[in-house]
Order: C-alpha cells, then sequence, then structure tokens
C-alpha cells in the first residue's frame, strides 16, 4: 500500500535522457513513467548541457531545472523543493550532490540508480586493452570500486539492472541485500499476436548491429568486427552488408565506413526497432561492458536473432538458452553468424527462444511493484534502516565532510574569478 503523503520524485540526471540514443535514456523514462503511475509528481534536474535529441520532459508532465555544480544555489533549491524521494543518475551524480540532499533534506529517501556497474566496465576495458582476462583481483584493486560501492552505501537503496551485478555487490563485496534493489528492464509480453507482426526470415536481409558510439564497448565492437568477423563473414557471404547504425558518429566511425565491402556506417537511426526489424541477424561481439545490452533485448523483442559474446549476454539470458547464438572468438562468431544467416529453421528456433526470454526474464515479474514497496518500506522505517547500514553513515560523514568543505572552496574560488 502506498503512502498517505504526496510524493514528490527529484532525479538528479547526469545528462538530459535521449531515448532515442541510448539505453539508459530509455531506462530513464520508464522509470519518470513508473513514478508517475503511482501519482507521484516528477522533477527532473541536471547540471549538463540540454540537447536536440533530448526527450521533451515537459510534455510527460515532469518539471525540469538546470542546476549547477559545486553551488550553493542547489542547496537553496532543493530545501524550497522538499522532495520526499530523491534519485541520482549514476554514481558520479551521488557525489556531487548526495551530501547537499542529505543536508538539506535529511528525511528524503536517496535512491541510486547505477545504469550499469561502472567500475566494471572500466575493469574489463582495462583488462581487454591489456589483452587479458578480467580478474576479481582487477575489481578489489579498482579506484572506481572503491568509489561506486561507496555511493552505494550511502545511499538507502540501489536500482540494480543485472542479477549479475547483483550477486557480484553481495557475493563479492559483501553489500547487504537491503541497499539493492533489482530492476531490469520492465518489458511487455511477446504475444502470438505480436509475433505475427514480425517479418519473417524471407522478409529479411543484411546483418546489422545499434549503439551509440560515444559509448566505448559500441566503438570497440565496431572496430572488432571491422578487423576480425566481417572480412570472415564477408568471405562466406559475399553479397553480405552489415548496416552500422547509432548516435554520434565519430571520425574513426566514418573512415571505417565501406560500401564496397558491405561495412556501412549508417548514422543514427529514425526508428531503432525498424532497422531492427529489417535485418535478419545482429551483430554483437562486446568485448567488455556492464549491466544489460539494450541492443540485444530490443532485437528479441522484434524476432532478430543474434550472434553476441559471454559479456554481451551477460545479464539477460539468466539459465536458458541465448536466442540466436554466444560465441567469444572471432572465427566462431563468424561461423555462428553465417550458419544462422542461412539456416531458416536454426533462425526460427533462435526468434522462438529470444521471445522466450523475454517473457521469463523481464515479462512476468512485478518488477515495479517490488521497488515501489520497497522504497515504501523504506520510508516508514527510514531511522531503523540507516542504523542497520552503519557503514553508509561513517561514509556519509566522512564524505559530507570532505566533499562540502571541497565543493566550498570551489564555489569561493570559481566566485572570486
Amino acid at each position: 500500500m502506498a503512502p498517505t503523503i504526496k510524493q514528490h520524485v527529484l532525479i538528479i540526471g547526469f545528462v538530459w535522457p535521449e531515448p532515442s540514443s541510448s539505453a539508459a535514456g530509455k531506462r530513464m523514462v520508464q522509470l519518470i513513467e513508473l513514478f508517475q503511475a503511482q501519482g507521484w509528481q516528477v522533477t527532473f534536474a541536471s547540471s549538463a548541457a540540454k540537447t536536440e535529441h533530448m526527450v521533451n520532459l515537459e510534455s510527460l508532465g515532469v518539471n525540469t531545472r538546470s542546476i549547477e555544480i559545486n553551488s550553493s544555489t542547489f542547496d537553496t533549491f532543493v530545501a524550497d523543493l522538499r522532495p520526499s524521494i530523491v534519485l541520482f543518475d549514476r554514481f558520479v551524480v551521488e557525489e556531487q550532490f548526495g551530501w547537499r540532499v542529505a543536508e538539506q533534506c535529511p528525511n528524503a529517501v536517496r535512491v541510486l540508480d547505477t545504469e550499469d556497474l561502472h567500475f566494471l566496465r572500466r575493469a574489463r576495458k582495462k583488462a581487454v586493452n591489456e589483452s587479458r582476462s578480467c580478474t576479481e583481483a582487477d575489481l578489489r584493486s579498482s579506484k572506481d570500486a572503491k568509489r561506486e560501492i561507496a555511493s552505494i552505501y550511502r545511499s538507502d537503496l540501489s536500482l540494480i539492472i543485472s542479477d549479475t551485478e547483483q550477486d557480484l555487490l553481495e557475493n563479492t563485496f559483501g553489500v547487504q541485500s537491503d541497499l539493492l534493489q533489482y530492476l531490469p528492464f520492465v518489458l511487455e509480453a511477446i504475444t502470438p499476436s505480436t509475433a505475427s507482426n514480425w517479418r519473417d526470415y524471407g522478409q529479411r536481409k543484411d546483418f546489422m548491429t545499434i549503439g551509440n558510439f560515444r559509448h566505448a564497448p559500441n566503438m570497440d565492437a565496431v572496430r572488432y568486427l571491422k578487423k576480425q568477423m566481417w572480412p570472415l563473414i564477408r568471405k562466406q557471404l559475399p553479397d553480405a552488408q552489415l548496416h552500422i547504425y547509432g548516435a554520434y558518429v565519430s571520425q574513426e566511425a566514418e573512415q571505417m565506413h565501406d560500401p564496397d565491402s558491405g561495412f556501412i556506417i549508417e548514422g543514427r537511426a529514425p526508428n531503432a526497432a525498424d532497422v531492427i526489424s529489417e535485418a535478419k541477424v545482429m551483430l554483437a561481439p562486446l568485448r567488455f561492458g556492464a549491466g544489460l545490452k539494450g541492443k540485444l533485448i530490443e532485437a528479441m523483442q522484434c524476432g532478430t536473432p543474434s550472434i553476441t559474446t559471454t559479456i554481451g549476454a551477460e545479464g539477460i539470458q539468466g539459465n536458458l538458452s541465448w536466442g540466436g547464438v554466444i560465441a567469444d572468438e572471432p572465427e566462431k562468431f563468424a561461423d555462428a553468424a553465417v550458419r544462422l544467416y542461412n539456416d531458416e529453421e536454426v533462425w526460427k528456433a533462435s526468434q522462438e527462444q529470444g521471445a522466450l526470454i523475454i517473457n521469463k526474464r523481464f515479462a512476468q515479474v512485478d518488477f515495479k511493484r517490488a521497488l515501489i514497496d520497497q522504497i515504501t518500506h523504506i520510508q516508514r522505517n527510514l531511522d531503523q534502516h540507516r542504523r542497520q547500514n552503519f557503514t553508509g553513515q561513517m561514509l556519509m560523514h566522512h564524505t559530507a565532510a570532505s566533499s562540502k568543505y571541497m565543493g566550498r572552496w570551489i564555489e569561493a574560488k570559481n566566485r572570486n574569478r
């Protein structure tokens, strides 16, 4: 049962959400709609510059506010707003504003949306750059892990998008479970009626991939495709093409554009679902990353089988078989892509398996209700909840002291320029 008080959620965004550009943008809009469905008022604030592709939050009934870092103007803003819940979009936002919220609105529930575990993604990237596997020792020695997990402890609740990451936090780093809330993408079930609208095998052609080029795992996957997989695939399928979509195309990506070899950089997709639905197979050779890979989930929603890596499938499939093939070596990846592309029966079975993953992993559990119930429980027992999290209290005490005086110093320095 929802609390009787009128809830006001302040979301402090790392960026203004762009649902057409990234899975993170889609997730943020989904969170906003989840809160609004409870009848809660939502205000979205960010210190980032606004962009032409950001969603029109005002049209969704969301109040917006541009804020500044290292500025006491935020203190006045949040004290006047008096939110009952504050959601920080990524741990770096909690580092900037968490102590200010705790100081001005001590009774507000502080929620961290991790998006993905940044320290896990960065440690894996470092390992790939060094041509080796990422180890537990890499994670435990990571400065990013210390920062991000400290942020999780300082928060009353952290949203974890992948059950693999929740397991890592609980069983490797010992984070207590009542500080974590598993909240993956919340999706509609794929029904026979939904599937009947998908293009069939004979109506599709070519390979595709998609992803914001500013996101390092996506750019690395495009390089990997260009150098390793695509030449092997093209050798077996000389007429096939690979269409690569994504927002914010870099100069490096533009230089990879090579229609003669079928390697085509398309840029931002007008509609991601449309271009995914037209392709026969999605390729996603992700060598590092974290969280859930939105492109692969959307492929399943569009009935498009995929070839990906162990990293790509992480947190999505659970104990189910993949809707396509998982392959980590270039030769196996390329051979699997060709087989899936050429074999209609295998292709149809993979499509059906993708729908099963969506329905069993993301559409059958009421994740929304579980989150609202947990926030409500914390609100009703806030003092006790925080007393039981002594590590969080300790970190907030020291972080608030150090961040407060650093922030005040930076503000004074900026004022005296």
